[in-house]
């Protein structure tokens, strides 16, 4: 096999410290009125937009529900709002089949809340639509989330069951985050856990995200962002790449050869631009000829050729041995076309260099969110919890453990109500960090409630008042910190955690004081 490669080239594209997706500030540019003999429509006849062209909002105030609002009125009314709340992220269970999730998102959603803000135009809306009282909308006017959030680290694959994401405050100030939070952690982890499966099904061989053409554009740039994070090694979208260091690589469509005369002659043209080293599409007509013209118009150097059509493992079959019968033997083969993890995994034997992948992996495989829940489970420090039907929760205040055995490798997920080890002190006191050992306190009472001497800690600290602990969790450096913590985290799990087939969640989730009783 080649030395595994996506294309010739993978340009990292320059970075910013902040991301631009969903949030960006900065002014949008307007498309400049058409110019020269093929402008049909006169400048003066392209009349000035009444209201800004741009979607991407300034404030992430209003990527919420009505009923957060409400909820806040009437809290104000009765008295509940400044009273001290603890807010839990977690879900009950993974997509059928699924070993693991994977936490993504964080980065993102941390600058977000940061700019959940209601300014002029914010509260006028709200004014003008009566959603709420001017009284509310008053205290809103001056809102600032000033609570403390802790979470699993980016990257960190979860079990159901364990909160990922602790978020603490007053009611008011907490219950207004629920939509953005949820918003942001479901898409990002759904995507993050198929690319890792992806990841893992493609083992050496590089995956490129281009799915870039099959979701909301803002999606995809956060699709980007969170598929690097598990493991892809680049993507073909240029704002994941200027917003998150994200590297992006992309070459030519069928629609290059299409407006070439012959393919002949896009190829000629394409390696003349982009040099030899390119990548050629090759199954616009007929693959066998497609490789002989590539070959010809680039030499035995072409970089690699790309299949995106008919059955791929026969496809790459006969294509490695017409390319090597013509001397180009250091040349890749790249295959796309509507891959998921099984597919990847079935082209395992195939002689395939890297992988493409757009549809499955923004949509997460066949499971589009995480299933992400935000629930209150301590208020003014007493538990709450519910007890509807198949939805109930655990009340009171928790801190996880990630437990392993003696060769290293991790064997249980532990749940500890109210956080009374001491442990969780130091845990909430030290920022991300890569896998690392915690003290036994020798008085636990419980065995389960034990920090055995190789425990994680998984709750580390990630907002203190309102302020984002480093600016290392956010932006281009959240995003190569998460990618490396998910490397080290991944590793840690069993083996058979990164088997695609259909399987049980790869840890058992124990609740300390229940004995070993799993998490139902």
């Amino acid at each position: 096999m080649r030395q595994a490669a996506l294309v010739p080239t993978l340009v990292r594209m320059s970075t910013v410290p902040t991301p631009t997706a969903l949030t960006s500030s900065a002014p949008q540019s307007t498309v400049p009125a058409p110019t020269g003999p093929a402008s049909a429509v006169p400048t003066s006849a392209v009349p000035t937009p009444a209201v800004p062209t741009s979607a991407v909002p300034t404030s992430t105030a209003l990527l919420t529900d009505h009923y957060e609002l409400t909820m806040l009125q009437a809290a104000l009314r009765s008295g509940m709002a400044g009273r001290r709340a603890v807010f839990e992220v977690f879900t009950r269970s993974l997509p059928a089949g699924r070993r693991f999730g994977v936490l993504a998102g964080t980065g993102r959603l941390l600058a977000a809340i940061e700019q959940f803000r209601f300014g002029p135009r914010e509260t006028e809306h709200l004014r003008s639509t009566g959603v709420v009282d001017d009284r509310t909308v008053d205290w809103l006017a001056g809102y600032r989330f000033g609570g403390d959030i802790h979470g699993f680290a980016e990257g960190e694959p979860f079990l159901p069951g364990t909160p990922v994401l602790v978020v603490e405050g007053t009611f008011a100030e907490c219950v207004l985050l629920e939509t953005l939070v949820l918003s942001v952690l479901n898409h990002d982890s759904a995507v993050a856990a198929a690319g890792a499966r992806m990841v893992a099904a493609a083992g050496d061989r590089p995956c490129l995200e281009m799915g870039g053409r099959r979701t909301h554009e803002q999606a995809a740039v956060a699709a980007a962002r969170a598929a690097y994070i598990v493991g892809f090694a680049g993507t073909s979208n240029l704002e994941a790449a200027r917003g998150y260091g994200v590297p992006s690589a992309g070459t030519s469509a069928h629609a290059f050869t299409l407006v070439h005369d012959d393919e002949t002659a896009a190829f000629a043209a394409q390696v003349a631009a982009l040099g030899a080293g390119t990548t050629l599409l090759v199954d616009t007509y007929d693959i066998t000829t497609g490789i002989a013209n590539a070959v010809a118009a680039a030499g035995t150097g072409l970089g690699a050729i790309r299949i995106d059509s008919g059955d791929l493992a026969a496809g790459a079959r006969a294509a490695r041995a017409q390319l090597d019968a013509l001397g180009a033997v250091t040349t890749r083969i790249v295959v796309t076309g509507d891959l998921d993890e099984h597919a990847i995994a079935r082209l395992a034997a195939a002689p395939v260099d890297s992988y493409g992948v757009g549809t499955s992996l923004v949509t997460g495989s066949g499971a589009p969110t995480a299933g992400f829940v935000y629930k209150l489970v301590e208020a003014d420090g007493r538990p709450v919890a519910k007890t509807s039907i198949g939805k109930g929760t655990r009340g009171g205040r928790k801190e996880i453990v990630r437990r392993f055995g003696p060769d290293g490798s991790a064997v249980a997920d532990v749940i500890i109500p109210g956080g009374e080890w001491p442990g969780a002190a130091r845990a909430r006191g030290a920022a991300p960090a890569a896998p690392a050992n915690a003290a036994d306190p020798a008085d636990a009472a419980d065995p389960a409630a034990r920090a055995a001497p190789a425990d994680r800690p998984l709750l580390v600290p990630l907002m203190r008042a309102g302020a984002v602990v480093a600016e290392t969790l956010v932006g281009a450096a959240g995003v190569t910190r998460a990618r490396d913590h998910h490397r080290a985290a991944l590793a840690s799990l069993p083996a058979a955690a990164r088997d695609v087939r259909y399987g049980q969640p790869c840890l058992p989730v124990v609740v300390a004081g229940d004995g070993t009783r799993p998490v139902s």
